[in-house]
């Protein structure tokens, strides 16, 4: 096999930024002018992400192919800024499903079938599908959960084994870990790391560098012991201290010399040519912090704010938007669920409602919707927001009291937001909902036109209920206006407000389309108007 493989895994605890470091690591390859690309393994039960609820587990990324994957994949994209297939998130569900399949064909000729070697084979032929189908000079996998959990062990040992298969001028291991401070005593502890790393080798792996999460840079002393009880050299451990943006990742890790270590490693001596290339990253990645003084604050009104990473993508959108135009985006997550005071979104710039499903704060977000429209303060309104924003439309202009969404009240006397017709006879939910991208084709002397300068746009889809063209007319009639649709017209795309400053509603989610230093278009209109309020 051609391509040279990365393998991060992690331990110590979940949230310590194997993502990040997974990409950063792909763009400084990316940089190096290497074809590079991304794996995200989640070793949970479910077939894929979208039947998770978003406070759980986080955000679902959809993909342009319609793959509801982990949210690391979105940060993949972004990082990379190019589309990442669904096929690159392999959870156990898929590769069991494909074992159990081909045991019952008969394809295993009468053999008993084991974790070792049917289900570690499957892994290997996935990841080696990707990196010869797309001809890849690196693939970089990034190996969910941490080390020692029982569910991820035949992941890891799939790679052991690709590494012994490979060779190690092939297959490179990081290992991403944590040095806490303790406030008590005010040094950065080493036991964490010593003992993650003793796990791996435990089972096999020697890690070859050693990305440490810490809040401060990481010690000489410090690197200097980690590298004493690991057997991974000084030079190799790596320092992942707190930065004030994740796009400056990169620039840390090369300061400390990984792409020389990494391209020695690899037998690849004097390939290393970031170039001009880095001047343009650099200038994106400077963009995300040095607005300070100029902020726009955005209330995001939504289902899930308990956990910020819920609407990752929707965060991040917001942040691009706001460096393209020089402004600092400041998000404050508010509950659609227990808001009672309204009047409190009137100190904001701009109010946004992200995506969801289910009853359960609707309400709120009906009345946030109508409260934006009266203060004609700013509003963004995302599939789910789009939705509730013609219901609130309905109930106050229309004087519909009834005006609901089957999916919230299936008795509505007034469905101006309806299941989807083929969606009637879905019994399973999970991987059944319109997903990925579809065009969409916008009407001309619009806002929405105005903003995208486009007759078609291609956009991502995640829904199962869409606008009741039967109340189109009447909504039309009383000012709000339905400037996108597609399907030859059978699904409404966007609506809009002419009369207010800024009142923008999408059925798709351009969020998954925004890119660091290429904002949405959708995202960069509304922080725009926010910020002119």
């Amino acid at each position: 096999m051609q391509t040279k493989l990365i393998f991060v895994t992690g331990g110590v605890m979940s949230g310590l930024g194997k993502g990040v470091t997974t990409s950063s690591i792909a763009k400084l390859l990316q940089l190096a002018d290497q074809k590079v690309s991304c794996i995200k393994i989640d070793p949970y039960l479910n077939y894929d992400a979208g039947t998770m609820n978003p406070i759980a587990h986080g955000e679902v990324f959809v993909t342009e192919d319609g793959g509801e994957c982990d949210m690391d994949i979105g940060n993949y994209e972004r990082f990379l800024n190019q589309n990442i297939p669904k096929s690159h998130n392999i959870t156990t569900a898929q590769v069991y499903s494909t074992v159990i399949e081909a045991e019952r064909r008969g394809e295993y000729l009468g053999a008993c079938v084991q974790i070792i070697p049917h289900i570690t084979d499957e892994i290997k032929n996935r990841i080696r599908k990707i990196a010869e189908e797309e001809n890849l000079d690196f693939l970089i996998v990034e190996c969910g959960g941490t080390v020692g959990d029982i569910e991820s062990l035949p992941f890891l040992e799939a790679l052991r084994q690709i590494r012994v298969e490979e060779g190690p001028h092939n297959v490179i291991f990081v290992h991403v870990t944590l040095a806490p401070s303790l406030d008590v005593v005010g040094e950065q502890k080493t036991k964490p790391t010593q003992h993650s790393a003793q796990e791996l080798r435990r089972i096999g792996i020697q890690p070859d560098f050693l990305a440490v999460r810490c809040s401060t840079p990481l010690e000489e002393k410090t690197k200097k012991k980690i590298a004493l009880f690991t057997n991974v050299t000084a030079n190799d451990v790596l320092s992942c201290h707190d930065v004030k943006s994740i796009f400056q990742v990169p620039q840390i890790l090369y300061d400390q010399g990984i792409m020389d270590s990494l391209f020695t490693k690899f037998g690849k001596v004097g390939m290393v040519n970031a170039s001009a290339n880095w001047d343009k990253w650099n200038a994106i990645a400077d963009s995300m912090t040095n607005h300070e003084d100029k902020k726009v604050k955005i209330a995001m009104v939504g289902k899930y704010v308990t956990l910020a990473d819920s609407y990752v993508s929707v965060n991040h959108a917001l942040k691009h938007a706001g460096a393209k135009l020089g402004n600092s985006v400041e998000i404050d997550w508010i509950d659609s669920e227990t808001i009672t005071d309204y009047n409190i979104l009137s100190k904001y710039d701009g109010i946004l409602v992200p995506g969801g499903f289910g009853t359960r704060g609707s309400e709120g977000i009906i009345k946030t919707a109508n409260h934006a429209r009266e203060k004609n303060i700013p509003y963004l309104g995302i599939c789910f927001g789009f939705q509730l924003a013609a219901i609130a439309f309905g109930r106050n202009v229309l004087k519909l009291e009834d005006a609901n969404s089957t999916e919230i009240k299936a008795d509505t006397k007034n469905p101006i937001v309806d299941l989807l017709p083929e969606q009637k006879n879905i019994s399973d939910m999970g991987g059944s909902l319109r997903l990925g991208a579809n065009d969409v084709k916008i009407k001309p002397n619009t806002l929405s036109h105005k903003i995208y300068n486009a007759d078609t746009i291609s956009k991502r889809h995640r829904h199962r209920y869409e606008i009741n063209k039967e109340y189109i007319p009447e909504l039309e009639k009383n000012g709000m206006i339905f400037s996108a649709d597609s399907d030859g017209g059978k699904r409404m795309e966007m609506l809009e407000i002419p009369k207010h400053k800024f009142y923008l509603g999408v059925q798709f989610h351009p969020e998954f389309n925004s890119r660091p230093g290429y904002p949405e278009p959708a995202f960069e209109a509304f922080v725009r108007a926010a910020s002119q309020k």
